[in-house]
């Protein structure tokens, strides 16, 4: 398990593929979701940036039908992002509630528990997993509950992928420096 991180726009997405532009057959699994217009043009971007001939897969549940122990080691399987997987689980789990009012360590309890299934995932497989994640906790403490929790989820979300991870990455300017 490989593990690229870095800021918004830092090159993450190209580094990614720059690693495994030696395989004939990538399963890319996207995690995002569309519900906007200008979501939708960032993943239409993706779509068209990726080489024509790797598969893709946008979901951000039921991993273990991609991440498998039957996969081919010939085939790499690029997942991104955690960071909007992290996102996703939130706002399932806390429904239309008001963020105000969440079970935040609840939330991370079932964040945790995601990543630890992934992890398992990954370390029975016998493609090679990139994993692309954001480092969110360079900035500021947001102002807001919602915003300081979820960067405190993924934070320690990203340390438990590191941790695992046989390979960590941090992406800044477009380059790539291997910090584990």
């Amino acid at each position: 398990m490989i593990i690229i991180t870095g800021g918004a726009r830092s090159g993450k997405s190209r580094h990614a593929e720059s690693l495994l532009c030696h395989y004939r057959s990538v399963l890319y699994i996207a995690t995002s979701q569309i519900f906007d217009d200008e979501m939708a043009a960032r993943v239409a971007h993706h779509r068209q940036s990726r080489p024509a001939h790797w598969r893709t897969e946008e979901r951000w549940q039921r991993l273990e039908q991609l991440i498998t122990p039957e996969n081919s080691p010939d085939e790499a399987i690029l997942l991104e992002c955690i960071t909007t997987l992290v996102t996703n689980i939130l706002f399932a789990e806390g429904g239309a509630s008001d963020p105000e009012n969440w079970d935040y360590a609840a939330l991370e309890k079932r964040v945790d528990d995601e990543i630890s299934h992934l992890i398992t995932l990954c370390q029975h497989c016998p493609s090679p997993v990139v994993l692309v994640t954001n480092e969110v906790g360079m900035g500021i403490v947001p102002e807001n509950r919602l915003a300081r929790h979820f960067r405190d989820i993924a934070g320690r979300a990203n340390q438990k992928l590191a941790q695992a991870a046989e390979d960590v990455w941090l992406v800044v300017s477009g380059i790539g420096v291997k910090i584990k």
